[in-house]
């Protein structure tokens, strides 16, 4: 094994010209546990391929098959493999996300989930453990690789081990903008969890973040203008653009020409994406101002947008009593 490489389409990988042995570490990126070297070797073998320098300790009990920097891949299997001392325990939270394919966050540390009963006292440097009573069947992805949760359940642990509340709603946001889920499968997760930290954050995120919300977000947005003293908005105002098609504004104050667009996740679409360029493009030329907030930042940081909007209601002509 001491050539060892990763075969990134395992259909390139014809495991009936290998052995078991061979299989399990083209499937497990060449991270292998002792527990599992141990149903194909004896520990006198596993220990002449440590001496030799053909394998090499990744962790107590978990070994590297290859030479050369660790990759993060390994890394999750290191961690997985770790924590479950011998046994695959589940990557979770971020960790799960970015083997589905999530985007735009931070790689560490890496998230392992473990029954609760189980206490972990020297996990690997960079991994976090967290104890679950229960994990549903229908939260364990039947294929990850490395095993990990379903990315509705990964998307709310990530979003209740969150460090603020802002980077919970960021990360549900980022979830379904990425069409890493749909509502059709976060309720069901959300409902087989009646413990989860910060619930109400994470049921508000996930409604605004579906798209199904706007007209409650203007209802909210027309409260916090009242609360702030500032003049009261008009909701869902008609406009006709320069090609005579009829337009509707979120949020519109019309003595001063100011526009808001209160976006969900919908408004990340390609096409939607583009048509709100076109409409915004259609309140540039006509000389008007338009500002733009996500749903959840109402909730979640209304101060700030508070200050931009009564910057942009000034800058119109607006003065305050």
């Amino acid at each position: 094994m001491a050539g060892y490489q990763r075969v990134d389409d395992i259909r390139a990988f014809r495991p009936d010209e290998a052995g078991d042995l061979e299989f399990l570490l083209f499937r497990q990126d060449g991270v292998i546990s002792r527990r599992q070297a141990l149903r194909y070797l004896s520990a006198k073998a596993i220990r002449h391929r440590l001496t030799t320098g053909r394998w090499l300790a990744a962790h107590r009990g978990v070994y590297l098959a290859r030479t050369g920097a660790v990759s993060e891949h390994q890394r999750r299997w290191i961690a997985a493999l770790a924590v479950g001392r011998g046994l695959v325990a589940p990557l979770a939270g971020l960790s799960a996300l970015a083997v589905h394919g999530l985007r735009g966050f931070a790689v560490r540390p890496i998230h392992v989930l473990v029954g609760a009963q189980r206490r972990d006292t020297d996990p690997p440097p960079g991994v976090v453990v967290h104890r679950t009573r229960h994990v549903a069947v229908e939260d364990r992805h039947p294929a990850g690789n490395p095993p990990c949760t379903m990315p509705a359940r990964s998307m709310i642990d990530a979003a209740q081990w969150a460090r603020t509340d802002r980077e919970a709603v960021t990360i549900i946001a980022a979830c379904f903008q990425q069409r890493l889920v749909g509502l059709v499968d976060v309720e069901p997760a959300l409902a087989r969890m009646p413990r989860v930290g910060r619930r109400k954050v994470i049921v508000a995120a996930i409604t605004d973040a579906a798209g199904g919300a706007e007209s409650i977000l203007e209802i909210d947005f027309a409260r916090l203008c009242r609360r702030a003293r500032l003049p009261e908005p008009s909701r869902q105002v008609s406009r006709t653009d320069r090609s005579g098609r009829r337009r509707y504004r979120d949020v519109y104050f019309d003595p001063w020409a100011v526009h808001v667009e209160i976006d969900g996740a919908q408004h990340m679409d390609v096409k939607a994406w583009y048509a709100d360029m076109r409409q915004h493009n259609e309140i540039a030329i006509a000389g008007e101002r338009l500002l733009r907030f996500p749903g959840w930042a109402l909730r979640q940081c209304p101060e700030e947008v508070l200050t931009d909007l009564r910057a942009a209601l000034i800058a119109a002509g607006w003065r305050p009593n």
